[in-house]
């Protein structure tokens, strides 16, 4: 994994890319715990979001789970081929399984997002 990819703490990283973009998705936790995934809802290009603001949605067997804006932005790029290849999510979600790009509206929202030292961390503070 990237050493410049950060975490929410609901889930989703961001990972700033060379163009100045922000590639999104969500952490290989979620997947597992989200189980058998069924549906996936992304956002329209050029919609404007911000940090904490619900992307889209995922649902699984177990619950349907709102996908977080780990920073403001602009989407300028949804993974389309992903809602109909849920699966790539469990098989590489830090790689062909992200979902968003964004072209980021304040580059301190990236500051605020945990490293993975931290976010290990949070993860194992969870109840399974």
């Amino acid at each position: 994994m990237a050493a410049a990819m950060k975490f929410a703490k609901s889930h989703e990283w961001a990972r700033p890319e060379e163009s100045g973009l922000v590639t999104v998705g969500i952490s290989a936790y979620a997947v597992e715990a989200l189980t058998d995934l069924v549906f996936m809802q992304l956002p329209e290009v050029g919609r404007h979001v911000k940090a904490g603001e619900s992307l889209g949605e995922i649902e699984s067997v177990k619950a349907v789970s709102d996908v977080y804006a780990p920073v403001s932005g602009e989407v300028v790029e949804v993974n389309t081929a992903l809602p109909g290849a849920l699966e790539t999510l469990g098989r590489d979600p830090y790689g062909s399984g992200w979902l968003v790009r964004l072209r980021p509206a304040d580059a301190a929202d990236m500051a605020a997002l945990l490293d993975q030292p931290a976010y290990d961390a949070l993860v194992k503070s969870q109840p399974h």
